[in-house]
């Protein structure tokens, strides 16, 4: 038996439905959840913790059943911990008192995760002293000191300001790779999660629609919402795609092709043909630049970490990789 496993959950909340959603988690993984907005995400979080009562199917623990908030005086689950979008620290306290109340191990463990959540220096301050990043990661650590066997989070990067969105972000890489916890991490963002989980599952109105690593969920995706969700993206019809050389020809079922941004490869030519376009604006991103293409009244989008044009030039315009997709259901 799984340490986690879903079995069929279901629930009816006014126009939404969660329809049959099942997987199973092993001890030491980190699942991502990723989806719209009103795809199911909080729910399935919910019920797996024991805080919202499925209408029907089971969530088992370590082999024991999850009861749901309707059975049980006091919502939650022993060894499951749960960090909602809207964490509460009670007012006035000090940090240190906080943590102490939730504490289940021993000092030398509780240092260890006040160091792994970066609130040690913070440990003498009252709750009203802090910022919004800072009451997260106590928040986590409160949770950590309990010793849940399983984590769960629920969109733990929202309504954090850039800083604080790397900091959280460095937080849990180092509890995944100190602490082992298993952990299911919510987010409507899930390039959020590329580079922090080990499996990806995406839910779209209430159901599963693609679940594997997420190398093979970005590289290869069911569907066109399956691939905006996880980053930007060129989707090119048949017809367009014979102007690109080197492409594989669609099977039956197959009618867009897939080019990520990053995916093509841009050279300066004066030389006229079906692959050459002009280039119609160029923007500084950071690290890379974002360029917009006309080629053949198709605007494309290219991403290159250096850009040695200018617009208005003609560019020959190469497809490094490229994936067909599945016709819409």
């Amino acid at each position: 038996m799984a340490f986690l496993e879903v079995k069929e959950i279901r629930k009816q909340e006014r126009e939404f439905e969660l329809k049959g959603i099942s997987f199973g988690l092993n001890p030491s993984h980190k699942l991502a959840i990723a989806g719209e907005t009103g795809s199911g995400k909080t729910t399935v979080l919910k019920i797996i913790g024991g805080y919202a009562q499925a209408d029907s199917g089971q969530v088992f623990f370590e082999g024991k059943r999850v009861e749901g908030p309707w059975e049980k005086l006091l919502p939650g689950h022993p060894g499951i911990a749960y960090l909602s979008q809207h964490f509460e620290l009670r007012n006035n306290y000090f940090v240190e008192e906080i943590l102490s109340y939730a504490n289940q191990l021993s000092d030398e463990e509780a240092a260890k995760i006040h160091e792994l959540c970066d609130v040690r220096h913070l440990l003498k301050r009252r709750t009203d002293q802090l910022s919004g990043g800072e009451k997260q990661r106590i928040a986590l650590a409160r949770l950590l000191v309990g010793a849940p066997k399983l984590l769960l989070l629920d969109e733990p990067f929202s309504n954090l300001d850039p800083v604080h969105r790397r900091q959280i972000k460095t937080v849990l890489k180092n509890i995944g790779e100190q602490l082992k916890i298993t952990t299911i991490l919510v987010s409507h963002d899930p390039a959020d999660a590329l580079t922090w989980a080990d499996e990806i599952l995406i839910l779209r109105k209430g159901s599963i629609a693609q679940k594997g690593s997420p190398f093979d969920v970005y590289h290869q995706p069911n569907d066109e919402y399956i691939a905006a969700l996880l980053g930007d993206c060129n989707f090119i019809s048949r017809e367009e795609a014979k102007w690109f050389s080197g492409i594989p020809k669609p099977t039956a079922d197959q009618e867009k092709l897939l080019i990520r941004p990053e995916h093509f490869k841009l050279k300066k030519t004066e030389k006229a043909d079906k692959n050459t376009g002009r280039i119609k604006r160029i923007s500084f991103a950071g690290f890379y630049y974002d360029i917009e293409i006309e080629l053949n009244k198709l605007l494309i989008t290219v991403k290159q970490p250096e850009s040695e044009f200018s617009v208005g030039d003609p560019v020959s315009v190469r497809v490094e990789k490229a994936w067909w997709l599945p016709k819409s259901r």
